[in-house]
């Protein structure tokens, strides 16, 4: 067992808007390091089981997206999703939530999923595996707090959601709220 006070190194496959590729799909595939998304910044990030889902796109990422103004005069640089979906999936959901403010990062083979120990199976809904909904807050790459949804484990019969969504990092932000999980005790598994 590992501890993980940093996020995990990876390469996200994402699609960005190219205009030279031409037709009517002008996206080209481009590699995306942990290192370009976290290096020198101050990052929230929040994980959760699928782009469409229900929480998901009725709160979970519209309240990231409301609430982007004020994370910013935080100090907060980014505000990350991410989901173990492929990069056309995340696109579509963006599109549908007209998501402009939070980044929409496709983890979808779930390797940054799994190395962070946050892949979870959810075959009892025909999901197969995705990420634990979970939120940190990540400065140049080091975890400063992690806000993990109780209850982890496969197959789980609920989909909680009380400490990962925008309002309580804002609070953690604001110093109101003093949840969570201090980066040195979490453990990395597999």
């Amino acid at each position: 067992m590992a501890v993980i006070d940093r996020v995990p190194d990876v390469v996200f496959k994402t699609r960005v808007r190219d205009e030279s590729v031409g037709g009517s799909n002008p996206y080209r595939w481009q590699d995306l390091t942990t290192q370009e998304i976290f290096g020198g910044k101050k990052v929230i990030v929040f994980s959760l089981p699928g782009a469409f889902t229900p929480t998901c796109s009725s709160n979970h990422l519209p309240r990231y997206e409301e609430l982007y103004a004020e994370f910013q005069s935080l100090g907060v640089d980014k505000i990350v999703c991410i989901s173990v979906n492929d990069a056309f999936v995340m696109f579509k959901w963006g599109q549908q939530q007209e998501a402009k403010n939070v980044f929409l990062l496709p983890d979808g083979a779930g390797e940054f999923t799994r190395k962070m120990g946050m892949l979870v199976d959810k075959s009892n809904i025909g999901f197969g595996m995705r990420s634990w909904r979970y939120s940190m807050l990540v400065n140049d790459g080091n975890i400063e707090k992690l806000f993990v949804e109780p209850g982890f484990s496969d197959n789980c019969a609920t989909d909680p959601f009380e400490v990962s969504d925008a309002d309580t990092m804002l609070a953690y932000l604001k110093g109101t709220q003093p949840g969570g999980v201090s980066a040195p005790r979490l453990a990395f598994v597999g």
